[in-house]
């Protein structure tokens, strides 16, 4: 019996670490997910060559989760502005 709650089971490589990730998107989107975040932390390293692997995760996700929040308010934003010129 299919109960819909079937995850994906998608193993990837950060940083050097293996990661099983388990959930509802498709694999693709995973391994894209995962290729970002190994980048970013590639691009900390090479500026911060003496960060612990820690220090480098938490500035990464700093970074990412800023580039998110000025995302997300400028999609707001524009959204917004298309309202107001459609009255």
């Amino acid at each position: 019996m299919d109960d819909g709650n079937d995850k994906q089971r998608t193993t990837v490589t950060i940083f050097g670490q293996p990661y099983t990730i388990v959930g509802d998107e498709p694999p693709e989107h995973v391994m894209q997910v995962a290729e970002h975040l190994n980048q970013k932390m590639r691009e900390f390293k090479e500026h911060n060559p003496y960060l612990d692997t820690t220090r480098l995760a938490v500035l990464t996700a700093l970074n990412i989760t800023d580039d998110y929040i000025k995302l997300k308010q400028s999609v707001e934003t524009d959204g917004r502005n298309e309202r107001e010129e459609e009255r």
